[in-house]
């Protein structure tokens, strides 16, 4: 058995901000505070994150996707440290407790819909490097990412938490989804030269090196535009758009200057950096916001002159 470190390193920590900050932005974004409808969807949240972690990388490791040549964090099936078997086992079972965690949700709030869309996410998180035409490697990674990581998550716990979904998380939850879609774009920008040469064909892959720094910044831009867009939207109908508490997300802004820039002439190691900046980027927006629409439960905003 390998070390506990090795297993918690395996699960790569540093992206569980992808699923977590989605479900604090989507509990602010709700009219009520349900204490173990939050734990619930903390649980499915870093369930299927980890879930994916692993199911990746199992299936990139028995399928030689993962080799020595990789600038990533090593892993652990292709390393050879932990038998394949065991990560699968580990990947069902992070999955399993998500789906647990889900089904006492649904049970609790609205079945039909709550259980079509974790099936959905849990089809998604089997299918991104597993079955017979992996999506990761069709180029259609960064679609999955945007829905289940950007709105499904934000929208979904605003609706186990009210069983309706106020338009706040559905802005904000747009915004973290093209911040984690930039964090995928980093990550496969940094590993075109291995994902081509083992025949997965990632968007970065097809788009090329250049095409995917240019995607990356817009998805980055693209973010803080529909936090302002989602206000202006406010303005012109008020129960359509942001409140104006969701705009302290902009204050994220300074933190995404360097990875621009970086992203712009780095490569392989070199955009490791860019990917822990977009990381922290995608927190420290995600976080703002979410401190902004619970203050906006407490504190009245007037209409303006």
């Amino acid at each position: 058995m390998a070390p506990l470190a090795e297993w918690w390193a395996g699960a790569r920590p540093r992206t569980l901000g992808a699923g977590i900050v989605p479900v604090l932005v989507g509990t602010a974004a709700a009219d009520r505070f349900v204490p173990w409808r939050f734990l619930a969807a903390l649980v499915v949240a870093a369930g299927l994150q980890i879930g994916v972690n692993f199911a990746n990388d199992y299936f990139d490791g028995v399928r030689g996707v993962d080799t020595a040549e990789r600038l990533g964090p090593s892993r652990l099936t292709a390393s050879g440290r932990v038998a394949p078997r065991s990560v699968a086992v580990a990947a069902l079972a992070s999955l399993g407790v998500a789906g647990i965690a889900g089904l006492a949700l649904a049970i609790a709030t609205e079945p039909v819909p709550i259980l079509a869309i974790g099936a959905l996410a849990l089809l998604a998180a089997f299918l991104y490097s597993g079955g017979p035409r992996p999506y990761a490697g069709l180029g259609l990674g960064e679609l999955a990412v945007f829905l289940f990581f950007g709105l499904m998550a934000t929208a979904g716990t605003t609706f186990v938490m009210d069983r309706t979904v106020a338009p706040a998380a559905w802005w904000a939850g747009a915004a973290l989804g093209l911040l984690a879609v930039a964090i995928l774009v980093a990550n496969n920008l940094r590993d075109i030269p291995t994902d081509e040469a083992a025949g997965k064909r990632t968007l970065a892959v097809r788009l090329g090196a250049a095409r995917t720094r240019t995607a990356y910044r817009i998805c980055v831009v693209g973010a803080f535009v529909l936090i302002a867009g989602g206000f202006v939207v406010w303005i012109v109908s008020e129960p359509a758009g942001l409140t104006p508490w969701g705009l302290v997300g902009l204050a994220a802004w300074p933190l995404a200057i360097r990875p621009m820039e970086r992203v712009g002439s780095g490569s392989g190691r070199e955009l490791i950096p860019v990917l822990t900046g977009t990381a922290a980027v995608h927190a420290a927006c995600g976080i703002l916001m979410a401190m902004g629409l619970a203050l906006s439960h407490t504190v009245t905003t007037g209409p303006l002159p």
